[in-house]
């Protein structure tokens, strides 16, 4: 069985010290354990942070996972609106990074946006956009720090061009 990349196709690293992919299951009681490995969606989230129009859909063909799995626990204080005080645990993933490659499809239920299908256009884009790090910050845990990442090369030119985004760590 051979992988064939589509000629749109990007191919990008994430990096973060701590990174959280919950299942909203874990969530009851204030405790938060991390997924070991990110979800589809945690993923097609990170790409479309780096370029997102409604013309199309980012389709992630392949994740790999480039430093051993490890998770660390911290004990939070988590904003209780009722009152009072708690104590949770949190689960994290720590020094973590993924190597994503993605490609587009066009929007098939958007056809008043037939027009803008044009594939070199949003491709440079894309390649513009992963270049300076992405249009919107990239959380790999909770809002309260941006994770740092490593935005790089397009499968088409294999350029090699690295940038580093905002990083705040708590």
């Amino acid at each position: 069985m051979s992988h064939t990349t589509p000629k749109n196709s990007l191919s990008f690293t994430v990096r973060g010290r701590y990174a959280l992919f919950t299942d909203p299951l874990t969530r009851i009681g204030g405790e938060k354990c991390s997924y070991h490995i990110p979800t589809y969606e945690a993923i097609k989230g990170i790409t479309e942070s780096i370029y997102w129009k409604p013309t199309f859909t980012w389709v992630i063909d392949r994740v790999r996972v480039m430093k051993p799995i490890r998770t660390e626990a911290k004990n939070m204080k988590p904003i209780n609106i009722s009152g009072g005080n708690s104590l949770a645990t949190y689960t994290y993933l720590s020094a973590v990074e993924y190597q994503v490659i993605a490609h587009f499809e066009w929007n098939l239920q958007r056809d008043d946006l037939k027009h803008d299908r044009i594939e070199g256009k949003h491709f440079e884009v894309a390649q513009r956009m992963l270049k300076k790090g992405g249009r919107r910050d990239i959380f790999l845990e909770p809002a309260s720090a941006k994770a740092m990442s490593s935005l790089a090369t397009s499968v088409r030119d294999q350029a090699s061009t690295t940038m580093r985004v905002n990083s705040a760590m708590v």
